[in-house]
C-alpha cells in the first residue's frame, strides 16, 4: 500500500501539477480512509466496494464531521481510486454515481467600495512596515490573486514598461493582470527600500523587513487587522478581497469571461459564484430606480 501511495503522489505532482498542500491534503484524506478501514475490516483493495465507502460516509457525519470536508474527503478518495483503476491495482471502479452531499451555501458579501476606500486611503511612504502592509491589500485588491500566488510573487514578474505582473497561479498557471497606476507608484516607492533590506531574497517581491519571506499566518493576520476598525464584517480574510475584486468589477461592467482571465479560473462556473453577490448590489439599484420603490411613488 505504501508504495502505491507513493506512486499516486509523484502521479499528482508530476502529471497532475498539485501543490505540496494540495497533496498533503489528497494522501491525508486517503490515509484516513484506510485507517478506518484497516480497523473496521482486513480488506483487500479490490474487496472495497461503495457499500464500505458509504459505511465511512456514514461514520464521518456521525463524527460530526460537516458536509463540506466531506465531500472534499470524498474528491480525494475519487481521484485515488480513479487512479487504482486506470492503473489496474483495482478491477472496478467503485464510486460510479456517487452524488455529493448537498451543502448550505452561505452568501458571502465583500467588502464594499466604500469600505475599500477607507482601508487605502492613505500610507506613510517612509515607512518600510506600513508601506508594505499597504501594498498586500492594495494588490489583493486590484489584481484578484490568491494568498499563495501574493507570496510567491517574483521581482521578475514586475513589468513597469508594459503595466502588468505575471503571476503563476494553480499548477503553475501563469495569467498577466494589469497594474493601475497608484499600484505602480507604490511598488516603485516599496521596491527602492526593499533593496536596501536584501538585494535579492531569492528573487521574492514582497519581505519582510529583516528579509524573510511573507508566511500564510502573517498575511492574514494583516488583512484581519487591517480590517477590523472598517468593517462589521466577521470574515476578513485575503480570499474575501478576492470576492470583493471580482463582485466590484462585475459591479462596474466587466463582464464573466474577462473576470475568469484575471483570476485564473479554469471553468467559468468557478466564476459564476460572484454573480451571487452581485446581485445584492444589482437588488439595490433596482430598489433605488424601479418607480413603484420610489419615494414619489
Amino acid at each position: 500500500m505504501e508504495e502505491i501511495l507513493k506512486q499516486y503522489s509523484d502521479y499528482l505532482i508530476k502529471e497532475k501539477r498539485y501543490s505540496l498542500k494540495t497533496l498533503r491534503a489528497y494522501t491525508d484524506d486517503v490515509n484516513v480512509f484506510f485507517d478506518y478501514v484497516f480497523k473496521e475490516e482486513k480488506l483487500l483493495l479490490n474487496e472495497i466496494d461503495y457499500s464500505v465507502i458509504r459505511t465511512w460516509v456514514v461514520f464521518l457525519s456521525e463524527s460530526n464531521y460537516s458536509s463540506l470536508s466531506i465531500n472534499r474527503k470524498m474528491s480525494s478518495l475519487k481521484s485515488f481510486f480513479k487512479y487504482l483503476y486506470q492503473n489496474k491495482f483495482i478491477e472496478e471502479y467503485p464510486l460510479t454515481g456517487h452524488k455529493s452531499l448537498k451543502v448550505e451555501k452561505k452568501l458571502q458579501i465583500p467588502f464594499s467600495e466604500n469600505e475599500m476606500k477607507l482601508v487605502l486611503n492613505e500610507v506613510d511612504l517612509e515607512d518600510y512596515d506600513q508601506m508594505l502592509k499597504f501594498l498586500v491589500v492594495a494588490l489583493f485588491y486590484t489584481l484578484g490573486i490568491r494568498k499563495s500566488e501574493l507570496i510567491n510573487l517574483r521581482l521578475k514578474d514586475v513589468d513597469f514598461f508594459s503595466n502588468n505582473i505575471k503571476v503563476v497561479g494553480k499548477r503553475n498557471k501563469e495569467r498577466v493582470v494589469p497594474l493601475v497606476d497608484e499600484v505602480q507608484f507604490l511598488l516603485k516607492k516599496y521596491l527602492a527600500k526593499r533593496f536596501l533590506i536584501a538585494s535579492e531574497g531569492e528573487g521574492l517581491l514582497m519581505l519582510l523587513k529583516n528579509g524573510n519571506k511573507l508566511n500564510e499566518t502573517f498575511v492574514y493576520r494583516l488583512i484581519n487587522n487591517y480590517f477590523r476598525g472598517v468593517t462589521s464584517k466577521s470574515k476578513k480574510s485575503p480570499h474575501m478581497l478576492r470576492h470583493t475584486f471580482a463582485t466590484h468589477m462585475l459591479n462596474n461592467g466587466a463582464d464573466l469571461n474577462s473576470i475568469k482571465e484575471l483570476l485564473g479560473h479554469s471553468s467559468l462556473s468557478s466564476t459564476q459564484i460572484y454573480t451571487q453577490t452581485s446581485l445584492v448590489e444589482l437588488k439595490k439599484v433596482y430598489k433605488n430606480a424601479h418607480p413603484r420603490f420610489s419615494d414619489d411613488e
